[in-house]
Order: C-alpha cells, then sequence, then structure tokens
C-alpha cells in the first residue's frame, strides 16, 4: 500500500482533508476515504480510475471544496486502501466498496452527485442496481470510460484486426511488469497512452507520478478485471441524471464509448466532448469537469445541501488527520 507522491504545492498537490475515515465494505476491506470541504455544503462523491488513487483529483477537489462537500475514497489497492485478497477483484467489490462509502457519509433522505473518472465510472454502473444509489445519488457523471468491449475498441496498440488489437492489450493490461521509476522515457509514455498530444509536462509529470505508485499486483489484478468488462446491461439502470464526459484524443476508452453511454442512458443530461484531451480529463481540463458536477449539483442537487453526520462502527473508523 503506497501513496502517491505528489508535488509540493500548486493545483495538482492534494489538499489536506477535514476529516478522514477508514470505511468497511461488505467483505472487510478497508477503504481510505476523504471529507473535503464546509460540511453543511451539497455533497460531491468521485470515484478515481485504474491504478489512480485520491491524489488524482486534487485539482477538481480543490475547485469543489470551497463550497462543496468532496468526498473521495481510494479503490481497493490503490493509495491508502490494502490490497484485496485473491477473491477481491470484481466489479461487484467496486459496487460494494462504493455502497459502503455512499452509506458511510451520506445519511439517507440525503442525496448527492457521484463522478466517476474510467474504473470510477464503472464502479457507478456497477452499482446501478443497488438501491444505495437509486435513494442517495442526485445525478452522476461519467468521465473517460466505458461500458464493455474495452480491449477491442482501445486505440493504444493500432494494430487492424480488431482480435490481435484485443489480444495485445489484454496481455497489456494483466501484466505485473514493474513500472520502475519516472523517467523522460515514461513520461513520453504516458502521455501517449492516456493524454491529448497537447498536455502540459507539469500535468504528464503528476500522472506519472500516481500511476507508478500503484503496485504492479494490484495493477494486474484490475487489468485483468476491465479485460472482461461487460456492464452494458446496467447502463440503462442508471436512471438518475447523468452527464457523459469525452476526451476526443482518448485512446484508451475512444469517444464511441461515450456516445454508446449516451445512447443508453435513460436520462442523459448531455455528452460533453473535450476537443484535443485524452484519457485524464479530470488532469487534463479541471475547468470543464468541474464546470459539469457543478451543473448538476445546480440542477439537481438539495438547495439544503447535505449534512454528513458521524458514521456509526464498527462500518466505519475516524482516523486521526495527518498534516
Amino acid at each position: 500500500m503506497r501513496r502517491a507522491p505528489s508535488p509540493p504545492s500548486g493545483p495538482y498537490a492534494p489538499p489536506v482533508p477535514e476529516r478522514e475515515l477508514t470505511v468497511v465494505s461488505a467483505d472487510g476491506s478497508r477503504i481510505h476515504t476523504e471529507l473535503h470541504g464546509p460540511e453543511g455544503a451539497p455533497a460531491v462523491v468521485l470515484a478515481h480510475g485504474w491504478v489512480c488513487s485520491t491524489a488524482f483529483w486534487a485539482p477538481v477537489v480543490r475547485a469543489l471544496s470551497t463550497d462543496h462537500r468532496v468526498i473521495l475514497y481510494d479503490q481497493r489497492g490503490h493509495g491508502r486502501s490494502p490490497a484485496p485478497g485473491p477473491g477481491g477483484y470484481s466489479t461487484e467489490a467496486l459496487a460494494d466498496d462504493l455502497v459502503a462509502v455512499v452509506e458511510a457519509v451520506i445519511p439517507l433522505g440525503r442525496r448527492a452527485v457521484l463522478a466517476g473518472h474510467s474504473m470510477g465510472a464503472m464502479t457507478l454502473m456497477a452499482a446501478a442496481d443497488r438501491p444505495v444509489l437509486r435513494e442517495r445519488a442526485a445525478a452522476a457523471v461519467l468521465c473517460s470510460t466505458g461500458a464493455a468491449r474495452l480491449m477491442e475498441r482501445s486505440r493504444v496498440v493500432p494494430l487492424r484486426s480488431p482480435r490481435a488489437r484485443a489480444r495485445v492489450h489484454r496481455l497489456l493490461l494483466g501484466s505485473r511488469a514493474p513500472l520502475g521509476p519516472v523517467t523522460p522515457l515514461s513520461k513520453r509514455l504516458v502521455r501517449y497512452v492516456t493524454m491529448g498530444p497537447g498536455a502540459d509536462p507539469a500535468t504528464v509529470e503528476v500522472a506519472a507520478r500516481i500511476l507508478h505508485a500503484c503496485p504492479r499486483v494490484v495493477r494486474a489484478g484490475w487489468g485483468r478485471v476491465l479485460a472482461a468488462l461487460e456492464l452494458d446491461a446496467r447502463v440503462g439502470q442508471l436512471t438518475m441524471p447523468t452527464a457523459v464526459i469525452a476526451g476526443t484524443a482518448d485512446r484508451l476508452t475512444p469517444t464511441e464509448h461515450a456516445h454508446a453511454l449516451a445512447a443508453a442512458l435513460p436520462h442523459c443530461t448531455g455528452l460533453t466532448e473535450l476537443p484535443g484531451l485524452g484519457h485524464m480529463t479530470p488532469l487534463e481540463d479541471p475547468e470543464a469537469v468541474t464546470g459539469v458536477i457543478r451543473g448538476l449539483v445546480e440542477e439537481y442537487g438539495t438547495s439544503r445541501g447535505t449534512d454528513l453526520t458521524t458514521p456509526q462502527e464498527p462500518q466505519v473508523e475516524a482516523k486521526e488527520q495527518t498534516a
């Protein structure tokens, strides 16, 4: 369990949370959770993607936490959430963790806007049939993601044959090869795979630091889940107002995924395509992503805000905040 190195200052430095919790999921997995912003403000829950951590959301948290209660957590095995056992890698486990976090911090009768990036958005889809989401999600954001056929549609390795392309991508996602230190070469690879060609060097640097911090066993475990992803049937169960965001230069989840999601959602509030951006849209253009979230809060969030009460044990354990 490693925390991603982060810059000491600037927009990419993760802000210090107002409160930290350890949420216990259905199978006993311990999920590191952070709370930022005013307690009585409208609530937003953020779920990060594969091989990322809460640090990934830093620019968005800084922008939203001035007037929102922002809750974010490390997916199991990422950041400060311990790696699961051999049977702990599945979309149902992701859904269990999200439900546990939402139950812990959003009291019954209150609602929040839920936003997920990549695997975090897949987490929202996986949990679409859970009563907790239907009761406590005012709206949702699916950012840079897809529901199925990720290997065939990915353009990281641009082979002509879909079958060959899927085979190579499946091998890459399931690999346990060490990424090693962040170097000029690794940053070029991160830019190519995850970002648009015009990505700022500082953005590439912080993305590389976050990605390289993920343990390789965890990276491979979740990579195998993504390689077999089949969540098409869940998309239609996301009945809350849902916005879709995509970068037009995304090689990992090309815009055809976004268009398919927008067409399948029962209540799609709109598809935002960000020209020239890649897969890491919350890092590449945090203002655009924050704007979509704010719009949903203003239109569908509760006017009273979300009063986050003290969770009951043993599901949640409060931890001492460290600066």
